[in-house]
């Protein structure tokens, strides 16, 4: 029995793509993104650069991204710290504001082996990929509740992705009625969380019990999103023998979503796919 977890894109930002895995008979594996297909990451990055300009410079007011501390937040460090080595990142400060964000950075830096070539490479002049003179990592409640009163442009990268529970509601309360600040979305969220509703375009927010106006501007990029789209799910299933696979179960996903996932599995010549319900049981 073989369980995939999340399927990560075959090229990172930063970590060396996925390895094949051993034949299984019985196969469970993931279905986030199994209807649609990502953006490259050249035009996620030139949408990202062009935001946080739009928003900090042209429009003078804060950037507010929700992120998962484990991985997507390392990614925007990392595009945001390559615009500083090119000389196009505007002057504005730059807030992690996510105890476990900085506790996962710092074990990034430890573990170079599983970088891939081209971060090995940016290391060889730039020894920390994750760190410039404009970016600050916050531990502390105290500073964490002085950026409520920060009255210049910046970017404030803060956890949970889905806007379901820590800092990130705080500074959403704060900043998601002002028409100058930009809420940017960088990763999935289900459907009946806060970053969902504001998302999906939402007039009125509910944060910590009182109603707010969404005035702020709201933006997705979508290849900042951490799960293998379909065709990428795909060609990392690949390495398995379809023949001698007796079962696949989806699961972690979307009904409707797995339901396209499985057609376009069996397009590609997977065969015994099951969708499982609640509390289902299955013999094997």
């Amino acid at each position: 029995i073989a369980y995939t977890g999340d399927i990560g894109r075959p090229t990172s930002r930063i970590l060396a793509p996925p390895r094949p895995f051993p034949q299984a008979d019985i196969l469970i594996t993931e279905s986030t993104y199994g209807d649609r297909l990502h953006e490259d990451f050249v035009s996620a990055d030139q949408e990202l650069l062009k935001t946080l300009i739009h928003t900090c410079v042209d429009k003078g007011g804060k950037l507010i991204i929700p992120s998962f501390s484990v991985g997507r937040t390392q990614e925007i460090v990392y595009s945001l710290n390559k615009f500083f080595n090119q000389g196009k990142l505007p002057r504005v400060e730059i807030f992690v504001d996510s105890p476990l964000a900085v506790n996962a950075t710092t074990i990034f830096r430890m573990h170079t082996e599983c970088f891939n070539k081209e971060v090995l490479q940016l290391m060889e002049t730039d020894p920390d990929p994750f760190g410039f003179n404009s970016l600050t990592y916050i531990t502390r409640q105290e500073d964490s509740k002085k950026l409520n009163d920060y009255k210049k442009p910046c970017i404030i990268i803060s956890a949970s992705g889905m806007a379901e529970a820590g800092r990130i509601k705080h500074h959403l309360a704060n900043n998601i009625s002002n028409p100058q600040n930009t809420i940017l979305m960088v990763g999935y969220c289900s459907p009946v969380t806060l970053g969902a509703r504001i998302a999906r375009g939402d007039k009125e927010v509910s944060i910590f019990g009182t109603v707010y106006k969404v005035n702020a501007e709201v933006r997705e990029i979508d290849s900042f999103r951490g799960h293998g789209d379909y065709n990428e799910m795909i060609d990392f299933l690949n390495c398995q023998d379809k023949e001698a696979l007796q079962k696949i179960f989806l699961v972690h996903g979307e009904y409707e979503t797995q339901v396209n996932y499985s057609a376009k599995l069996q397009e590609a010549g997977f065969t015994n796919i099951q969708i499982p319900s609640m509390r289902q049981e299955f013999t094997i």
